[in-house]
């Protein structure tokens, strides 16, 4: 039997080992951190196409979370947008689903433990190499581990991405940042199953009512020069929580009210992404998710993508025996769509950002006219090649001779 070392335990890493665990591959998991990631990251909307890819794997409904299948877009005046699904609904009527990453995480690590899939805490990759018939992974604790191939789920700094290929790029940074949090106790505007978004006059806000009365919400203020660590870890809470007051004060929407009623707002972090990665594979070595194609969240599609690839990685295992030729061609067939949807992430981002007040304005003015409800539907029919996508796990991978 074929063993997989893989590298990372966060949703790719599980998601990988159920794939390869159905295409009669035993895989272990080996995550950096020496203990699990419960109650870690904030908040995330698993998209349509996504969760039909977790679903094509076996992996039941989730029951943590709930269900996202609208958007509502504004402007900072209060002005009303429009109004459209948030992805089609799968015929068994399943739509798109807001959940924390601890919630997802917890769910797929515990689906791969109950299925047998080993995980190793505290395993940090230091170095892999192709030997004559397998891979050998070393660890900072001195171990190693070897097997038939490594899979490299380890995010968008990922160790194995630059194993694989020493020249691999830099992640780019998208002239933004992000940060979120959870209001307790507030009465704002909205029905539960919706997503309101608010294009404000200095930034963009965006918040969902949850099914025990509180409002998860996260923002994406403009910040045209890189941060550093530095700069960011100099802005205590208290400074974060007054910015973002500022930013939301002349805009008619709840984002104030909000975030009064917040009580922990995660620091401000950078929003990258990572458009081509020219090397995915080796002959025994290949990344998946994040590693591979980093999204900008303004997409809402990192999650999904990353599981959209397991399950192709676990196909074309299944059906090309040789290793080699199965990991380059899991790059043939997800590399084409992966970038058009980081394209389309980056495109997101640039069009809820504020770049300068008379910028702004002339949105203000233009966007109620070229973004109406007619228009929003006919953008989310254009839209059918990312939702609609699907992975249908019992047809044969075909391979050209």
């Amino acid at each position: 039997m074929t063993t997989a070392l893989i590298i990372g335990g966060g949703v790719a890493g599980p998601v990988s080992a159920l794939s390869l665990q159905r295409a009669g591959i035993q895989s272990v998991v080996y995550e950096a951190y020496d203990r699990t990631a419960d109650g870690i990251g904030a908040n995330l909307v698993l998209a349509v196409n996504g969760y039909r890819a977790l679903l094509e794997l076996g992996v039941g409904h989730l029951t943590a979370g709930f269900d996202i299948p609208r958007y509502r877009y504004f402007l900072g005046n209060g002005r009303v947008l429009a109004g459209v699904r948030n992805g089609n609904p799968l015929p068994d009527g399943t739509v798109a689903r807001a959940i924390t990453r601890s919630d997802l995480y917890t769910a797929l690590r515990d689906e791969a433990i109950n299925k047998g899939i080993q995980m190793e805490f505290g395993k940090r990759l230091v170095d892999a190499e192709v030997t004559g018939d397998g891979v050998v992974a070393y660890f900072a604790d001195g171990t190693e581990a070897r097997g038939d191939l490594l899979i490299g789920a380890d995010g968008a700094h990922s160790a194995v991405r630059r194993i694989i290929d020493p020249n691999a790029p830099a992640l780019r940074y998208g002239g933004m940042v992000t940060s979120s949090g959870y209001a307790r106790g507030v009465d704002v505007p909205g029905e539960r199953g919706t997503e309101f978004m608010y294009l404000g006059k200095r930034a963009f806000f965006s918040y969902i009512h949850d099914d025990q009365g509180d409002i998860w919400w996260y923002v994406s203020p403009s910040w045209p020069d890189e941060p550093t660590q530095a700069e960011l870890a100099a802005i205590t809470p208290q400074q974060w929580r007054a910015r973002l007051l500022r930013m939301f004060e002349k805009d008619d929407s709840p984002a104030v009210k909000i975030i009064n009623a917040t009580d922990e707002i995660t620091p401000p972090r950078p929003i990258y992404d990572l458009p081509h990665v020219p090397r995915w594979c080796n002959e025994r070595m290949v990344v998946v998710g994040d590693a591979c194609h980093a999204v900008s969240p303004s997409g809402g599609q990192g999650v999904s993508l990353s599981i959209e690839d397991a399950v192709q990685l676990g196909r074309c295992l299944r059906d090309v025996t040789d290793i080699p030729r199965a990991l380059a061609h899991y790059e043939e067939i997800r590399r084409p769509r992966v970038e058009k949807v980081v394209h389309f992430g980056r495109s997101a981002s640039k069009s809820i950002a504020v770049h300068g007040q008379g910028r702004r304005v002339a949105r203000d003015l233009f966007l109620p006219i070229a973004f109406n409800q007619k228009a929003a539907e006919k953008d989310l029919e254009n839209m059918s090649w990312l939702y609609d996508h699907t992975i249908d796990w019992d047809a044969p991978v075909a391979v050209g001779v």
